[in-house]
């Protein structure tokens, strides 16, 4: 599939609904259209080809149950937004990045070697779990929690701030 074939308007429709979610989810798109726009054209692209948003930025299997973790929004975007104030491709970036406080730099690969991954695809499920693998945050506004490193930037729920955010478990 070429560029040429994703037509305008499609990439428009789907930046207009992307940014409308990302905002009513806590989360922001660059703002700077065109690399946005290019990235969402590789989502269609890569949509069109594989059946799945596999992230514009990295080197898709083609298989959806090995690119599970790169679809997106991948699983690595928080951890990069929390620590980069952008995701690996910036198609989405921090509060402080949109307001021009600070520009996207370079974000490392967090996404483990294809090796490792099909190494750990083929551990033994654990039988029981002795505690949680994540820490628990919960959200004093709305009592949203969520399991992850650092809680997000805005609550998906009532859009309260990351410093609204308590540790729970």
């Amino acid at each position: 599939m070429r560029d040429s074939d994703v037509a305008e308007e499609e990439i428009e429709k789907l930046y207009r609904r992307l940014d409308q979610e990302a905002e009513e989810g806590g989360y922001h798109l660059n703002p700077e259209v065109e690399h946005t726009k290019d990235l969402i054209r590789g989502l269609i692209i890569n949509q069109k080809r594989y059946g799945y948003w596999a992230c514009p930025c990295r080197l898709a299997a083609g298989v959806k149950q090995e690119d599970l973790d790169i679809i997106c929004p991948c699983d690595y975007r928080d951890p990069d937004l929390n620590e980069y104030d952008a995701c690996y491709c910036a198609l989405y970036v921090s509060e402080v990045v949109l307001n021009g406080q600070k520009k996207v730099g370079s974000i490392p690969e967090r996404r483990p070697p294809e090796e490792q991954r099909k190494k750990e695809k083929h551990k033994p499920a654990e039988k029981s779990i002795p505690g949680l693998s994540l820490p628990v945050w919960r959200c004093r506004v709305c009592g949203y929690l969520c399991g992850r490193e650092e809680p997000p930037e805005v609550c998906p729920i009532c859009k309260a701030k990351k410093e609204r955010f308590e540790r729970f478990i």
